[in-house]
């Protein structure tokens, strides 16, 4: 019996010990806001950071607001009361959390943009993202390979899609893109039929394929009835591709006696990457979202222990018209039929069996 006591004792001191253990590892909360489960790539975002997050010792509330913006700033407000270390937040409208992020600034919440600049706050402490202006350039130049320009001369048709007007990002996909075309245009080696350009045109709102698809239907019965072809499409994410493409199919287009324009997009989607193996999407570009969450944990676990982030690689170029926003970027890759299963497949990103 005295055995027996003094082995449950020391079982007991044991469990303490190890208690003890496990909360001297726990280093408080992050929360996590997300803007959707529609775009598979925000799933895998939200995924990624826990791990990465956990992985150091972090707990996390994650949540994603479905693109309802009061629904965002509910959850955000609601993080904020259960009194995390930082937040990371990837906004649906990055002009509406300025008094959200001062309550959070008063408790000494660390915020870090997520991929989408917080808008008119002083209260962003960091933006981590990748090179959005270099996105563009990468999709204009897959299409102008596409085409086969410059020995192809052309002229070509080509109709042109942003991103969201409310998504800072979208500005410098568009703009990036524009800074490769504009001169071709200007030449007259690549025309814009529709006449339709500059975001406050092509802008998509929360970047609905659905408004996307839409679009394109109207541009089609506008003005290429007399018979003309669409040759290039400029699209700055595959969930809009789709739904292009979408638009095209109920048209003809995908025969032998029509073929597909040549398409870019963005974020590497599975059913995107499968549309680019048939042939139906011409581009896309990756942005390794898992490489993303790390070093978004490695700058929160930098700033808890009092220090500058080392990642910070920009302090110039994102102005969130009260700030500029010390910045991470990161280097996108342009994927195509050729790369696809070298960039993808071999590096883990996406399945093979989920290619089938």
């Amino acid at each position: 019996m005295k055995l027996m006591k003094t082995l449950v004792a020391t079982v007991a001191i044991g469990f303490a010990a190890m208690t003890f253990g496990a909360h001297a590892e726990d280093k408080g909360l992050v929360g996590i806001a997300m803007p959707t489960k529609s775009s598979l790539r925000w799933i895998s975002d939200g995924n990624e950071l826990v791990k990465a997050l956990e992985a150091k010792g972090y707990k996390t509330d994650l949540q994603y607001a479905e693109d309802d913006i009061p629904n965002q700033l509910a959850q955000i407000e609601n993080m904020v009361t259960k009194g995390p270390k930082a937040l990371i937040v990837a906004s649906i409208d990055g002009t509406t959390l300025s008094d959200v992020l001062k309550k959070a600034a008063e408790q000494n919440v660390k915020v870090i943009a997520y991929d989408r600049l917080i808008k008119q706050s002083p209260n962003v402490d960091y933006y981590t993202t990748f090179d959005n202006f270099q996105v563009g350039v990468l999709q204009a130049n897959s299409i102008l390979k596409g085409l086969g320009y410059p020995e192809k001369k052309g002229p070509f048709n080509i109709e042109l899609f942003g991103g969201s007007p409310d998504d800072n990002n979208a500005f410098f996909f568009y703009d990036g893109a524009m800074s490769v075309l504009q001169p071709i245009i200007d030449k007259g080696d690549l025309v814009v039929k529709s006449g339709q350009m500059g975001m406050e045109k092509v802008g998509t709102l929360r970047w609905d394929a659905a408004v996307a698809q839409a679009r394109m239907d109207n541009i089609l019965s506008a003005n290429y009835s007399d018979g003309s072809r669409v040759d290039a499409v400029l699209a700055p994410y595959d969930g809009l591709s789709r739904g292009i493409i979408s638009s095209l199919r109920g048209v003809g287009y995908g025969t032998a006696d029509q073929p597909w324009p040549i398409i870019s997009g963005q974020d590497a989607e599975v059913p995107s990457v499968k549309a680019m193996i048939a042939g139906e999407q011409y581009s896309t570009v990756y942005k390794d979202t898992r490489e993303l969450a790390k070093v978004t944990a490695e700058v929160v676990d930098q700033v808890m222990q009092g220090k500058e982030p080392s990642q910070i690689n920009d302090t110039k170029t994102y102005n969130n018209g009260v700030k500029v926003v010390p910045s991470v970027l990161l280097k996108p890759v342009e994927v195509d039929k050729s790369n696809y299963e070298e960039l993808l497949v071999k590096s883990g990103y996406i399945k093979a069996e989920d290619l089938k």
